[in-house]
């Protein structure tokens, strides 16, 4: 039996990390496309919150989000405890030591 996975491609701007992301403090409300599960705001000073919103728009989002919401500086600091689905981790990683921002 063959099993073929379906998964949205893993948007990651080349030029990601050149400048920290335009939101890293404070409450946000995240576009309909990547909280499309109803609730869209969190608060990125609470760490559980950060968290959530990192895994969103490292998913779902494309690469203006990832701009606009992903700061390598802090992402690097919740890297090892995040979950994020297998083929996104990859990506990610792959992107994080193309920088050397990981091993």
């Amino acid at each position: 039996m063959t099993v073929t996975r379906f998964w949205r491609p893993v948007e990651i701007p080349d030029d990601h990390g050149d400048r920290p992301a335009a939101v890293r403090t404070g409450r946000v409300k995240l576009p309909n496309h990547i909280a499309w599960s109803g609730q869209g705001e969190y608060d990125l000073d609470d760490p559980r919150g950060r968290a959530h919103v990192y895994e969103l728009v490292m998913t779902e989002g494309n690469e203006d989000d990832v701009r606009t919401y992903i700061d390598l500086e802090v992402l690097l600091g919740m890297w090892d405890t995040m979950w994020l689905a297998p083929h996104v981790r990859e990506q990610w990683a792959e992107h994080l030591r193309s920088r050397g921002l990981i091993s």
